[in-house]
């Protein structure tokens, strides 16, 4: 696997996806790299839609891609990304679409260029099951859904 400093990601621009930037860091601490819309469309309230970003990857084996909401989308107009964090597979090789959800009472319009979603590029681990019996015991046990506490209405 390569270093997780710098690992190299093949793109393949699509026609619609030409003179629009490559997805990229606004600065040197950023996590997410900002992607941008291929396309216009209007987001109606309660409306979801996929929207294009003109571009396929060949994610290395070995990662994944996740696609995650902005911040300022999300708290300024209640734009946000609905399957959180989504993921690329490292075998996809369709163009990246970014599923996008407009929770606010007003339309909203996303223009060709605007920035939509934020990609983290991520390793993968795959589980091997080891079916058992039992499970080892531990002091929460069960117990689920608020059982540790952490809001006083729970």
């Amino acid at each position: 696997m390569p270093s997780p400093a710098n690992v190299a990601v093949q793109i393949r621009r699509l026609d619609h996806g030409e003179g629009l930037p490559l997805p990229h860091y606004a600065t040197a601490g950023a996590a997410g790299m900002d992607v941008h819309a291929a396309e216009d469309v209007t987001l109606e309230p309660g409306a979801r839609h996929p929207v294009a970003t003109g571009f396929a990857l060949a994610i290395p084996e070995g990662y994944e891609i996740q696609v995650r909401p902005r911040s300022g989308l999300a708290l300024k107009h209640a734009v946000t990304v609905p399957n959180t964090p989504g993921t690329i597979d490292s075998d996809y090789r369709g163009e990246l679409k970014i599923i996008m959800i407009n929770h606010g009472n007003e339309a909203f319009a996303i223009a060709r260029g605007d920035r939509v979603a934020q990609l983290v590029l991520a390793p993968v681990i795959q589980a091997v099951w080891s079916e058992v019996e039992e499970l080892d015991q531990t002091e929460r046990g069960d117990k689920g859904f608020g059982s540790t506490g952490g809001h006083k209405a729970l």
